[in-house]
């Protein structure tokens, strides 16, 4: 590798583990051994738990191979340090999925981000249970998988979404308001981290019509909650949320309108902070160095 090609790719460290005395000194001073300059440094300690986190980006030496870099620098923090680490160059692209169903306002806005260039990785496919989507996806140049689901074809349509998966390569999947529930056996198998976002702070007004619900219930917030999947329903580690004031003058459209807003907004934050690697998860939450 040319030194100009190199000085293009920084190295991204996730770390965590116990805390102690020592540890930011130790990854400033490897990262200075080995010729390499910090770039981006920010670490959280938890108090509960004792736990240390930090991101830590670097550029390395000229004459350093970053993918050997890497390796070598999760080998030190797990026999030095005592932490678990993981590096990424600036250069990986993920390959990311998009399920959908038929609201197209989280599809649309993400696609368009992902063109205009605002996301770290390559948009695969689209895999969807419902064919609203399909024209838009073919204009969007991606290729689109219409796999209906009954609760007696799940298991067949979840093996036939796992082999499409595999076959692109997907490193993420995201659920752009997928209305339908993945099953613990394809989330053991799928392989990689995967995205829903949630029409509210969770668990929140659960179930169908939810702003309908929250019009009844004269709230005056809404929200809407990003959050990885996992086999307990919306009760994985949360990643983005965000809220929007509302009144008694807001009707049921004004809800739809504000919360869609804010689920494109709320989506594309945590898709980007995850192909950035600035989220750390420990336990059922996450650090995100924003």
């Amino acid at each position: 590798m040319s030194s100009t090609q190199n000085k293009a790719v920084s190295l991204t460290a996730l770390l965590s583990g116990p805390d102690r005395p020592g540890l930011v000194a130790g990854v400033a001073t490897w990262i200075f051994e080995h010729g390499g300059n910090i770039l981006h440094a920010d670490q959280h300690h938890d108090d509960v738990a004792n736990v240390f986190f930090q991101r830590v980006e670097w550029l390395p030496s000229a004459k350093s191979d970053p993918a050997a870099e890497a390796a070598a620098f999760e080998d030190f923090a797990k026999k030095k340090l005592g932490m678990k680490a993981v590096v990424r160059p600036s250069t990986e692209r993920p390959k990311v999925a998009i399920f959908a169903s038929t609201a197209g306002h989280c599809f649309h806005d993400l696609i368009l981000r992902f063109r205009a260039g605002e996301m770290r990785g390559e948009l695969a496919c689209v895999i969807a249970n419902h064919e609203d989507l399909a024209e838009a996806t073919k204009t969007y140049g991606l290729p689109f998988y219409y796999l209906p689901v009954t609760p007696e074809t799940k298991p067949a349509v979840e093996k036939q979404q796992l082999k499409i998966l595999r076959e692109h390569h997907v490193g993420l999947a995201v659920l752009a308001r997928y209305m339908q529930i993945l099953s613990p056996t394809l989330l053991s198998k799928v392989g990689c981290p995967i995205i829903n976002i949630h029409h509210s702070f969770l668990p929140a007004f659960a179930g169908a019509k939810p702003y309908e619900q929250a019009y009844t219930r004269g709230v005056k917030i809404i929200g809407a909650t990003a959050h990885y999947v996992t086999p307990k329903l919306d009760e994985g580690p949360i990643i983005a949320q965000d809220v929007s004031h509302v009144s008694h003058r807001h009707s049921v459209k004004d809800l739809h309108r504000l919360g869609r807003d804010l689920e494109k907004i709320v989506f594309a934050q945590a898709v980007r902070w995850h192909l950035e690697n600035r989220i750390l998860v420990h336990t059922n939450k996450t650090v995100v160095f924003d």
